[in-house]
């Protein structure tokens, strides 16, 4: 199985390692590992801009996003919410197990 290593930081300067695995069908890791780069650039860019917004506000906007994009997809509807339910449970379980490590603050 192919997988995709990618580094996620947050604002406060957390930092995510995580192992991606990567559906059978896959065509290019990098090219992936470049939109989940765009995606997240610019929801941060937005919510720069924009001031606070709430969390479930933002996983409500990505999550309708997929769902339209994978609408564009020409397949069965059950093909669409099986491949989608999928792949989201394969990278939620892939962050759940990533590392993370937090920024050392406060003075020693």
């Amino acid at each position: 199985m192919k997988r995709l290593p990618y580094q996620a930081r947050t604002a406060s300067g957390d930092v995510f390692d995580i192992d991606f695995p990567l559906h059978t069908e896959t065509r290019s890791a990098v090219r992936v590992g470049q939109l989940v780069t765009a995606i997240l650039d610019a929801l941060d860019k937005d919510i720069a801009i924009s001031g606070e917004t709430s969390n479930g506000d933002v996983l409500q906007a990505v999550a309708m996003a997929m769902a339209i994009r994978a609408r564009m997809i020409d397949a069965p509807h059950e093909t669409l919410e099986r491949l989608s339910q999928q792949l989201l449970q394969t990278a939620l379980d892939a962050v759940d197990a990533s590392s993370h490590h937090a920024p050392q603050t406060g003075h020693a």
